[in-house]
């Protein structure tokens, strides 16, 4: 059986079409599946929608967090659910094409571990977003050694690879690079990003700057390493400085340049608390690590057939 995870938060315009989509070409193609909706502590009436989808088929499952608890948490509360021997991750608003998971089902069932699905294009997205986003995956390539670019959530597990991810201990988690890090045979097949079925991502600059800084910091030391790298620049700038000082000084020449030690000192400051700054983050992961809270907090579910 095939497992279709489905995070989704406020999508309560997508949960129909989504469901549909799905499990028409998933019959279509004699694939035995489920699919489980992930309802992130939507605002609007996803959860609704989802009891309605199951209503009208027990194949559809529904899970619904207490808040929102982002996409990490949903889409590792699907995992911990997925009765398949394999499982799929994909968007509620389709714009990973569902009509691609028999072939992705075909590649799992010649072998492959894992599946990724990545993009051949981003479909709509402004310049700097772009930009961002290649940024991004340039120093998690460079720095984590894992090639991200093109990288989407649209994957295809097997269910030794589903186990391997469900038992990681860690409370801070980013999906899309975890599923590479935990390595297995992997096939890759391409896709076009399609406009949303219903409604405007919930993915605000912010948020994903935000995402970015968390998923790199929990990769790498690559910030502090540069921290080090600019300590030691600065070091050996100190010591040339040191010893034009003292040549001036026994030659009887005045030691000018106030201005300069000035803009010295407060370079230096801020290089310090910058570099501060980078340390209390990597703590404040750490403190967040260690009080093991849960990844989610589950409100209730869909019943299934023996409950009443």
């Amino acid at each position: 059986m095939l497992s279709v995870i489905v995070p989704a938060f406020n999508e309560g315009g997508n949960i129909a079409a989504a469901a549909g989509a799905v499990s028409g070409i998933l019959t279509e193609n004699g694939v035995d599946f489920e699919i489980i909706f992930i309802d992130d502590g939507s605002a609007d009436d996803t959860w609704e929608y989802i009891e309605k989808a199951r209503a009208a088929d027990k194949r559809i499952r529904g899970v619904r967090f207490s808040r929102n608890f982002g996409k990490e948490g949903a889409v590792f509360a699907g995992l911990s659910r997925a009765g398949g021997a394999c499982a799929v991750v994909i968007d509620c608003d389709l714009q990973h094409p569902p009509e691609l998971i028999p072939e992705m089902y075909a590649l799992w069932e010649q072998g492959a571990e894992v599946v990724e699905a990545r993009k051949s294009s981003r479909g709509k997205e402004s310049l700097i977003y772009k930009i961002f986003a290649k940024t991004f995956y340039r120093i998690m390539k460079s720095s984590s050694e894992l090639d991200l670019d093109g990288a989407s959530d649209f994957k295809l597990l097997d269910r030794k690879v589903i186990d391997a991810l469900n038992a990681l201990p860690e409370r801070l988690t980013f999906f899309r690079a975890l599923s590479a890090w935990v390595g297995f045979k992997t096939a890759r097949v391409e896709f076009d990003v399609k406009p949303r079925v219903s409604g405007k991502t919930k993915w605000s600059f912010k948020k994903l700057f935000r995402f970015a800084v968390s998923s790199v910091t929990g990769f790498t030391g690559l910030p502090m390493q540069l921290m080090t790298a600019a300590g030691l620049v600065f070091l050996a700038f100190a010591a040339a400085l040191g010893v034009q000082t003292l040549v001036k000084f026994f030659s009887g020449e005045a030691a000018a340049g106030f201005s300069t030690v000035i803009l010295l000192l407060l370079l230096i400051g801020s290089l310090l608390m910058l570099g501060l700054g980078i340390i209390g983050y990597y703590l404040s992961k750490i403190y967040e690590e260690i009080k093991f809270r849960p990844r989610y907090i589950i409100e209730k579910e869909t019943k299934t057939d023996d409950e009443n």
